[in-house]
C-alpha cells in the first residue's frame, strides 16, 4: 500500500513538472525557452466585389483593341484557365523573363508591381504570376518582345500616363481615379478585398457576410490598428473613399509596400488587423505560416 502511494505521488510530481514545463513554453535546440509561433488566417467573406482589368497608354488606341482581342481569345481558347490552374490548380507556374529596355526594338513595356502573388512576383531574375504568363502571351500575339519594368504600385498607373510604359498589368482594380491615367481593357478576372487576423482571433467566427464583419469592425477605434497594401482597394476600404461608397472605419491605419509586409506585421503584434485582395491573402498566409 505504501509502494502504491508512493508511485501515484511520484506520477503527480511528473504530471506537476510536465506541467510546469508547457507553461513556461516549448525549449529549442539550444535548450532555451522559446514562446508559440503566431500564424494568421484569412476569413472566408467577400468585402468587397472587384473587377481587374489592364490599363493601356490613352494615345494607343490599336493597343486597346488588340488587347481586348487578345483577352476575349484566352477566355475562348481556354488558354486563361490553363493559366490560372498554374496557380489555382495542380499546374505549374512559367517563369517569365523580361528583354532589356530598347527603343530601336519593338517591344510591349509592362508596367507591374512585382509584390502581389499569385498575380505577379519575383523569383531571382524571373517573373512569376497570372499576370505576368498573360503578359508573356500578350507580347507574342502582338510579334514584340517582352520588358517588364517592376516599380511600387503606386506609380504603376503613372507610369503609363507619362508614356513610359504602354500598360499596365498588376491586379489593377477598375476605378475612376486611374481613369485619368489610363484607358481599362476589358475585365479579365473578379475580385475582392479579405480580412488577416492571427489563428487565436475568434471574434470574427459567427460571421455570414460582410456586413457582419463590418459591424465588428465599426466597433473599433483608433486604439486598433489595421494594415493594407498601398494604393489598393484594401486602403480605400479602410480610409473610406466616396467613389467606391466605402465609408471607411475609425481604426489606425497602416500602408505597407506590400501585402507579405503587413502580414509579417501582424504576426509581430504591431497591427491587429490586415485587410488585401482575396488571392494574395491565401497565398501569403499559406507562405507564411510555413516558414512560421
Amino acid at each position: 500500500m505504501k509502494k502504491m502511494k508512493k508511485l501515484a505521488a511520484l506520477m503527480m510530481t511528473g504530471v506537476l513538472i510536465a506541467a510546469s514545463l508547457c507553461a513556461c513554453g516549448k525549449k529549442d535546440s539550444d535548450g532555451k525557452t522559446s514562446k508559440e509561433k503566431k500564424t494568421a488566417k484569412v476569413i472566408n467573406i467577400n468585402l468587397t466585389d472587384e473587377e481587374y482589368a489592364f490599363g493601356i497608354d490613352k494615345d494607343q488606341p490599336e493597343l486597346l483593341e488588340k488587347t481586348n482581342e487578345f483577352i476575349k481569345k484566352i477566355m475562348d481558347d481556354g488558354t486563361f484557365d490553363k493559366i490560372c490552374n498554374n496557380y489555382f490548380g495542380d499546374g505549374e507556374p512559367v517563369a517569365v523573363k523580361s528583354a532589356s529596355l530598347d527603343t530601336s526594338k519593338d517591344q510591349l513595356v509592362v508596367a507591374t508591381n512585382a509584390a502581389f502573388e499569385p498575380f505577379e512576383y519575383l523569383k531571382g531574375d524571373s517573373y512569376f504570376g497570372v499576370d505576368m504568363e498573360i503578359a508573356k502571351a500578350l507580347a507574342d500575339y502582338l510579334g514584340q518582345e517582352l520588358v517588364i519594368q517592376n516599380m511600387d504600385f503606386d506609380a504603376v498607373c503613372l507610369s503609363v500616363g507619362q508614356h513610359k510604359c504602354d500598360i499596365a498589368m498588376a491586379g489593377l482594380t477598375v476605378k475612376p481615379e486611374r481613369e485619368a491615367y489610363v484607358t481599362f481593357t476589358n475585365s479579365y478576372y473578379y475580385a475582392s478585398q479579405k480580412l488577416i487576423v492571427l489563428n487565436s482571433n475568434t471574434e470574427f467566427d459567427n460571421c455570414t457576410d460582410a456586413a457582419s464583419v463590418e459591424a465588428i469592425l465599426n466597433t473599433k477605434d483608433s486604439k486598433t490598428k489595421v494594415g493594407f497594401q498601398n494604393g489598393t482597394t484594401g486602403q480605400f476600404y479602410c480610409e473610406g473613399d466616396e467613389s467606391w461608397g466605402f465609408a471607411g472605419f475609425k481604426m489606425s491605419s497602416t500602408g505597407y509596400k506590400n501585402g507579405s509586409l503587413a502580414v509579417q506585421d501582424l504576426l509581430n503584434g504591431n497591427i491587429d488587423f490586415v485587410i488585401i485582395d482575396a488571392a494574395p491573402a491565401e497565398f501569403i498566409t499559406k507562405s507564411i505560416n510555413a516558414v512560421q
